[in-house]
């Protein structure tokens, strides 16, 4: 049986000017979306599958739409893989500083969670 010729819709990422603040600190409320991009910011592109979150399939999928319908991420396509990138120019260029000292907000705070569980026990 021949595969399908129905090609994926293209990718829409938001224009540097269209960024909105509100979409951003949304996208950055979740988890699973802050593990994403904690590791892009430390690697250049990584390909979709490869992150160590433990979601479906699905919800992974939507995580990245909500990351790039934000502006947080740029998504490309090569044959059957689909990788993604922080979009760190234009995140700086339209908010300084915003994406780093959210990063390190949670950093701090990861570290002082687990601070409160080691002095527990």
């Amino acid at each position: 049986m021949p595969r399908s010729t129905r090609r994926r819709p293209a990718l829409m990422h938001p224009a540097t000017e269209e960024i909105d603040l509100f979409d951003v600190l949304h996208a950055l409320s979740d988890p699973t979306r802050m593990t994403i991009v904690r590791i892009l910011r430390t690697e250049p592109e990584r390909a979709c599958g490869t992150f160590p979150v433990d979601v479906a399939p699905s919800t992974l999928s939507h995580h990245f739409k909500v990351l790039r319908e934000s502006g947080l991420i740029s998504q490309r396509e090569e044959a059957n893989r689909r990788f993604s990138a922080l979009r760190t120019v234009d995140l700086e260029r339209r908010f300084p500083g915003l994406l780093d000292t959210v990063l390190a907000a949670h950093a701090l705070t990861e570290g002082a969670e687990g601070a409160e569980g080691a002095e527990a026990r």
